[in-house]
């Protein structure tokens, strides 16, 4: 019997859409599957408190997905989508009343790191410099590098641990601002790597901007969704798959998923040796997420952080490491590291009259159900003092609801799994091929392969154009 389509893809999230338009931008028949009645995966936008106002479940703000080597080839504009880049990327107060600030000027932002501005202006505008050229070798499965001597360059400081790191600063502004950047990591920031992801987020503040879309995720979604029909893709949503039998037939299937699902899928197809590798895969710990309807922006001591789209809240360097470090333990701590942002600043259409959203959220063991309610809104308190006043309603979510909202996100893990240095390029096993599985049909597209989370599609890319290679014969590069 003939296949229906060349290829399907389960599961919509920026990775399953990416997959899909890489294929469907081959003109092959390409079949999207998503188990939700929407498409997008992390990135859906819902109202959760008050009918009007606007909240983004999971996914909010996003650097990488501006900056994506994928996406920005895509003509999203076309189909919806309006990038709204705030004044600032981030800011991190102080309990003084100050706060640093990640502006697109190095120079500006060195300003607010006071007697360290020139260690952080160092440190920063050769990595700025380089990032183009070295940025398509980090966002993909490992490989020699084009820029070798780059990447050598860029190695040395992102190898370390983020406490190593911020040795280099003498003052407390600039090592909280950057262990706040760091803990976007998930990992303790005396682990090694921990540098690296506060390198590249303070790089993309400089190059791109954190950015959200206008309206909320949802309109990066449909955007790519749009796209990929425009292509002639077809999607079908309220179709969730618990075999192969469930998914049409096709020359070629990628999931969205992570091992665990994949396993769950496939069942026994897979042999017994790969399936044991994969049992190993090691997942994250988890978030718990609030998001408020407010009657008037949050009054942050820190006239500045209204300037920003995104708001650390930990104080200082050893204050943020404390709070990662309990979660490793499987411990909760009382004032735990905050992540925020208030997107109605910058795009009223997220709430009625002149009213307010906001959403914050703090990692937590995994499968933690504790409410953080009280710690998150007092952390916020502490640098926003009356913020409590200003809240209207709000709508919470523990580990095992991020899990229901989004099966991938195992135990409250939105990352897809552990990104240490020893499950980044080797995600989700050592392998050839990441992508690749035992069985030559079958692909894992996820953010369970490399390079890992964050919503910028290039783990769908590399899946997609390893298929692409293997049974078509199409070999593409972007």
């Amino acid at each position: 019997m003939s296949n229906q389509y060349d290829a399907v893809v389960i599961g919509s999230g920026p990775n399953g859409l990416a997959a899909a338009i890489t294929l469907q931008q081959q003109n092959l028949s390409v079949l999207l599957l998503e188990a939700k009645s929407t498409v997008g995966g992390g990135m859906r936008t819902a109202e959760l408190t008050i009918p009007g106002y606007k909240h983004d479940i999971c996914s909010a703000v996003h650097p990488l997905g501006a900056s994506s080597p994928l996406f920005s080839t895509l003509p999203l504009t076309q189909f919806g989508l309006d990038w709204i880049y705030p004044e600032a990327a981030l800011a991190h107060p102080f309990d003084d009343g100050t706060a640093a600030m990640l502006y697109p000027s190095i120079d500006a932002t060195a300003e607010t790191l006071e007697e360290d501005k020139n260690s952080y202006k160092s440190l920063m505008e050769p990595l700025v410099e380089m990032w183009d050229k070295i940025a398509p070798d980090l966002l993909g499965p490992f490989r020699i590098p084009s820029e070798i001597g780059k990447t050598v360059q860029f190695g040395i400081h992102a190898l370390r641990s983020a406490e190593s790191l911020v040795k280099k600063f003498h003052g407390e502004k600039a090592r909280g601002f950057f262990g706040g950047l760091a803990a976007h990591s998930m990992l303790p920031l005396d682990r090694m790597i921990s540098a690296s992801f506060g390198m590249v987020l303070g790089i993309l503040g400089h190059k791109v901007n954190w950015p959200c879309p206008k309206g909320g995720s949802q309109a990066l979604a449909n955007a790519l969704a749009e796209y990929f029909k425009s292509l002639g893709g077809t999607i079908q949503t309220d179709m969730p798959i618990h075999g192969l039998k469930n998914i049409p037939s096709s020359r070629i299937k990628l999931f969205d998923v992570t091992p665990r699902q994949l396993l769950n899928i496939v069942g026994d197809r897979f042999p017994p040796s790969y399936r044991k590798r994969m049992e190993k895969f090691r997942y994250g710990h988890g978030v718990f997420k609030i998001d408020w309807a407010l009657s008037e922006p949050i009054p942050f001591a820190a006239a500045t952080c209204g300037q920003a789209g995104t708001v650390h809240l930990g104080g200082t360097f050893a204050e943020i490491a404390s709070t990662e470090a309990a979660v490793w333990k499987e411990k909760i701590h009382p004032n735990p590291f905050v992540l925020l942002s208030q997107p109605s600043l910058f795009d009223p259409t997220r709430a009625p009259n002149n009213r307010h959203t906001a959403w914050a959220y703090c990692h937590v063991p995994r499968n933690s159900t504790k409410d953080m309610t009280s710690h998150i809104e007092d952390q916020i308190e502490r640098f926003a003092p009356g913020f409590k006043d200003v809240i209207l309603a709000k709508h919470t979510m523990n580990t095992q609801d991020m899990q229901f909202y989004n099966p991938n996100y195992i135990g409250g893990d939105i990352n897809g799994g552990v990104q240490d240095i020893w499950q980044h390029f080797t995600r989700p096993i050592m392998r050839w091929s990441p992508y690749t599985t035992p069985l030559k049909d079958t692909y894992i597209c996820s953010s369970s392969t490399p390079p890992g989370g964050g919503v910028h599609g290039m783990c769908g890319y590399h899946a997609a154009k390893k298929a692409l290679s293997d049974h078509f014969g199409v070999k593409i590069t972007l």
